[in-house]
């Protein structure tokens, strides 16, 4: 089983020929909403591949609330673990450029609101073997307190290093899988600027210290990671991106969703890539997630 202890949000998504420059205006030729919330994308994107999945975290009492939940709900996630409070739904404001990259602001609402205590209740539900998968929208200590719990029970738990906040270092050494992009995989390592060889070495470097499996997302270059020693790579699809915001979601969400039914590694990563790729074709982070016989098909 699978839980996921994260965000929960509705995205509100203008499309414009290009992204603007600090301080312009430019038009929108397009508006959309879509559920959204790296927790609830990623717990979706590991229902979809064929896995049972637990959602936990919040939403508002508003007119959010209901949409923010509804694919989830449709694919059969188990949302008995997210609680309803006053106020409004997480929102992120997304703006997509004609090229598919994206700017996005996100405002935590009942996010926010998620507790050490919720962690608590979720990881008490879970046993060992089981899948934790956590990102770092949700207060700090409530991921903290997740993966310590995590650790305890002998529960297998992945970090998503996004958004890259202050604490991504220290809360990224907790897990016993960290997927980061190539950003925030350089805050991991506490390096900058890096090349494929020097991020290869600090990939040997910080598995020795911590033993932990290390993955570093590479955009339209694939995937490059390490595990007991071994460095493997993948390969997703050569497109032509629409809109980015779900892909690495969706990578996170596969990756789960494979480990969880047995899959080995380097096929876990080949299949996580080649969804994050599909989900690049459609607009909105949710309706992109593939179904898991698009991704078999493309494999």
């Amino acid at each position: 089983m699978i839980t996921v202890f994260g965000s929960i949000n509705m995205d509100l998504i203008a499309t414009t020929a290009r992204l603007p420059k600090p301080g312009e205006t430019v038009a929108g030729n397009g508006f959309a909403t879509a559920a959204g919330g790296k927790g609830a994308n990623q717990a979706l994107a590991a229902r979809r591949a064929g896995r049972y999945v637990h959602m936990a975290g919040g939403v508002g009492k508003d007119g959010f609330a209901a949409d923010a939940l509804a694919l989830l709900d449709d694919a059969g996630t188990d949302l008995s673990l997210v609680k309803h409070v006053d106020g409004p739904t997480g929102a992120a404001l997304i703006l997509v450029g004609g090229d598919g990259e994206n700017m996005i602001a996100v405002v935590p609402g009942a996010n926010g609101l998620v507790t050490a205590a919720d962690a608590e209740t979720a990881v008490g539900r879970m046993n060992e073997g089981d899948i934790l998968m956590l990102q770092l929208e949700v207060p700090v200590d409530a991921v903290e307190h997740a993966l310590s719990a995590a650790r305890a029970k002998g529960i297998t738990s992945i970090l998503n290093l996004a958004p890259l906040i202050p604490d991504a270092p220290r809360l990224g050494r907790l897990a016993d899988i960290v997927i980061a992009n190539e950003t925030e995989f350089e805050r991991l390592a506490g390096q900058d600027g890096m090349d494929a060889e020097a991020r290869e070495a600090a990939l040997h470097r910080l598995h020795q210290e911590t033993g932990q499996t290390l993955i570093v997302t590479l955009g339209g270059d694939g995937v490059i990671a390490i595990r007991d020693g071994v460095v493997s790579r993948a390969q997703g699809l050569k497109i032509e991106p629409v809109d980015t915001v779900g892909a690495g979601d969706t990578f996170c969400g596969y990756f789960a969703a494979s480990l969880d039914d047995g899959l080995d590694f380097p096929t876990a990563l080949r299949r996580a890539a080649v969804a994050g790729s599909l989900a690049c074709l459609k607009s909105g982070a949710q309706p992109s997630i593939p179904s898991s016989k698009d991704v078999a098909d493309r494999i």
